[in-house]
């Protein structure tokens, strides 16, 4: 097969690069450089949207949720593209079919990984939520048993941050795969075909970007990260570059810090229940101060509920709904990426379905012409 690749940088050893799919003088109809035009002018205006105003904002939920629906209305353009184009999978190479069936299903494969990983997040929050639920002392102070009990679910919270759901860890791998067999398919005869092509590029080059950066955010680690070349032909270049070049560096930048990196809304929670963790292993120390105190004298032993200050409930009751805002925070916003991505799914599923149908009608087709020129 024929191909010319637009991928990995000129140091990758997967071809080379500067090789373009549209040589000067390439005859597209007025209809097609429209199509092919509003495409990739859309998918410029999208990248360019994308570039975050602060370095944090990379590694955060609220970016990842804006890049996945940034990608699923490129998927969705490429069908309308297609739609338009009047091009049907009966003309189409079978290199061209073969290609998009094995891309879409590491998508898929992609996509349940990370929404395995997102619900991983979201089902680690019952510890956190049962250990505020019982250091709650807007009513009765809690036990000193129930604080050391809820002390030991936040230390259980903390300790599993760092581990990962499997098929999450597949994901560079996956990636990677990606990347190798990204390259542009030289077209002979075939304009639509040229058109068809340049937008599957475009296509797979987002996807590669927006999910690398996503992996890469949710591990804490830089490795998921790859960096692509994308000729000057294409009009949406620049603005990758740019993105890519300001989100890599910043990202690999947050990630080669000693210290583990998490996502944005996760750290806040992470710093907040660290403090409530300190403060509720405190009630040790307060329950020996009460023993002292008592003696055979006093009519009755005291407690926490008695022996607390005012000041004291406060700053407990402070830290708890510090940690109670933040945790809905980051709850809210893993619900929203999880849905963005089982929408992702449904769409790169549906397109995968779609040539499916539009291959068995064409072969159904095909047989009923033989069928009639055998009679």
């Amino acid at each position: 097969m024929s191909r010319a690749h637009e991928g990995y940088h000129s140091s990758s050893p997967f071809g080379n690069p500067f090789r373009m799919i549209f040589p000067k003088g390439s005859n597209l109809s007025p209809k097609l450089l429209t199509l092919l035009n509003s495409f990739e002018q859309t998918l410029a205006e999208n990248l360019r949207k994308l570039k975050p105003k602060e370095i944090s904002d990379i590694l955060s939920l609220t970016w990842m949720r804006h890049a996945m629906e940034s990608l699923s209305e490129t998927h969705t353009n490429i069908k309308i593209l297609l739609k338009n184009l009047e091009f049907p999978v009966s003309e189409w190479e079978e290199k061209w079919i073969d290609m998009h069936f094995d891309d879409s299903l590491k998508l898929l494969d992609i996509c349940v990984a990370l929404c395995s990983e997102l619900s991983r997040l979201d089902q680690s929050q019952l510890l956190l939520k049962y250990a505020l639920h019982v250091m709650d002392c807007s009513g009765k102070f809690p036990s000193s048993k129930q604080i050391k009990r809820a002390h030991a679910y936040l230390h259980d919270w903390m300790q599993q941050l760092n581990s990962r759901s499997p098929k999450f860890e597949n994901c560079p791998a996956i990636l990677q795969g990606l990347a190798r067999t990204l390259c542009l398919a030289k077209v002979k005869n075939s304009p639509k075909g040229r058109v068809l092509m340049r937008a599957f590029y475009a296509v797979k080059v987002e996807t590669i970007f927006v999910c690398s950066i996503i992996v890469a955010a949710l591990s804490g680690c830089s490795k998921p990260l790859i960096d692509l070349y994308v000729s000057e032909s294409f009009l949406w270049s620049e603005a990758f570059h740019d993105l890519q070049a300001d989100v890599n560096e910043k990202v690999r930048g947050l990630l080669s810090c000693e210290k583990v990196v998490l996502l944005k809304e996760l750290e806040v929670v992470d710093t907040r229940a660290k403090k409530l963790h300190v403060l509720s292993g405190g009630v040790d120390d307060l329950e020996d101060i009460l023993r002292h105190r008592d003696d055979a004298n006093h009519e009755e032993v005291m407690t926490l509920e008695k022996s607390i200050s005012q000041e004291e409930r406060e700053r407990w009751q402070k830290s708890v709904s510090d940690v109670a805002d933040s945790a809905k925070k980051l709850a809210d916003g893993i619900d929203i990426l999880s849905e963005q991505t089982r929408d992702f799914f449904n769409i790169v599923l549906a397109g995968r379905d779609a040539l499916l149908c539009n291959l068995r009608d064409s072969d159904v087709t095909q047989e009923g012409k033989a069928h009639k020129s055998r009679k």
